[in-house]
């Protein structure tokens, strides 16, 4: 029997796992509480509708739940619930190839110091609030090719590391790298006349 606490940081990832592939729902529900959140902001993301990204998520519990017993715990298990997110959304693109739009939260910045250029002048809070800096965001994100988007996504939004991009989409670190240094470039680009009217 699984216990009946509900506290999530009891259940480290082994056990998780294991409960998952014996079926027990208290695991299910544990996975749900993990992630749900997570795996939305990717699939915003890219897909940039909330209500398909709702379902989006909603499919990949179900991928979860249905196949459980194929993951080989060679990855993590995040690491492998990322990439099915990411391929579903990927999958919504291909079957209904819609418009974009951009309502996320703001963006994180890297820890690294690649990205605060962007953001130095501003607070998120008071970027967003501007109409005309808004739709230029979007204009400029909707524009980056789909494989740039998908790591600054993941990178930039969802805050993983260089490794856990490269594992999640199959790519090298190297590739993650110039993905994310490109659309940073083309960002700056699309937001360079805002930048430069704050004095950035």
């Amino acid at each position: 029997m699984v216990s009946k606490e509900t506290d999530d940081d009891l259940w480290d990832e082994k056990r998780l796992v294991a409960f998952l592939k014996e079926g027990h729902e208290d695991a299910f529900r544990v996975i749900v509480r993990q992630y749900q959140e997570r795996l939305f902001g990717i699939a915003y993301g890219i897909t940039l509708d909330r209500e398909e990204s709702l379902d989006i998520v909603q499919e990949v519990f179900l991928k979860v739940y249905q196949k459980i017993d194929s993951f080989g715990e060679k990855s993590k298990l995040s690491t492998w619930l990322y990439r099915i997110t990411v391929n579903q959304s990927l999958n919504w693109q291909r079957r209904w190839k819609r418009r974009f739009r951009w309502h996320h939260q703001p963006l994180e910045t890297d820890e690294s110091g690649g990205y605060p250029e962007l953001w130095s002048k501003h607070t998120p809070g008071s970027l967003y609030q501007e109409k005309e800096f808004k739709k230029a965001f979007e204009e400029g994100l909707n524009g980056l090719g789909r494989d740039a988007r998908i790591v600054f996504v993941l990178r930039e939004v969802e805050g993983l590391s260089y490794d856990e991009i490269s594992r999640i989409l199959g790519i090298k670190r190297g590739t993650v790298s110039s993905r994310l240094c490109y659309a940073r470039e083309d960002l700056r680009e699309s937001l360079k006349k805002y930048l430069e009217k704050d004095g950035g």
